[in-house]
């Protein structure tokens, strides 16, 4: 039987280590809507002891259905925009926390390939959106795109970028 220190890479630990250290010590929780990254995230932090002081839930909205049920994403936002949208993904974002306990969500949403990519969306796109509780104003989106080498090394960025966004 082979025992396993560690469940993912050195690099997402570290960083998930922080998250868990940083908001803990603040007294903030976190809730994830994830999509491309299908609870990597979620996972990420639950490795770390002491991660149900901060990690609230995650909701893992693979399909657009999904997103529109759980989320409250309205259909014109993933018509109009596409699901892998800054717009889609701060309104992720916003159902997560109103579905949510916690004081800030990160959502991700993106086409990690190796089939799905357009001209305008290419493999490698991705999403993030972050909503804070009691702050209002524009969204906190942002949109990357990785280089395309694997779909395992663009959700393993994808979830660098989302711990990165939850710390405070």
């Amino acid at each position: 039987m082979t025992v396993l220190s560690h469940l993912l890479p050195q690099d997402i630990d570290d960083l998930a280590r922080r998250v868990i250290e940083e908001n803990s010590a603040i007294g903030r929780k976190v809730v994830l809507a994830e999509s491309c990254t299908g609870g990597l995230v979620a996972a990420a932090l639950t490795e770390i002891p002491g991660s149900s002081a901060v990690l609230d839930r995650g909701f893992v909205t693979y399909s657009n259905e999904s997103k529109m049920q759980t989320l409250q994403v309205p259909l014109d936002i993933i018509e109009t925009f596409g699901a892998v949208s800054i717009a889609c993904a701060w309104a992720m974002a916003k159902g997560a926390l109103a579905n949510s306990d916690a004081d800030v969500a990160v959502a991700i949403s993106g086409v990690a390939g190796p089939g799905g990519g357009t001209q305008h969306k290419p493999v490698g796109t991705v999403v993030f959106a972050r909503v804070i509780r009691g702050q209002e104003g524009e969204p906190d989106g942002e949109l990357k795109r990785f280089e395309p080498t694997s779909r395992a090394d663009i959700r393993r960025e994808a979830t660098l970028c989302a711990l990165d966004l939850l710390l405070p």
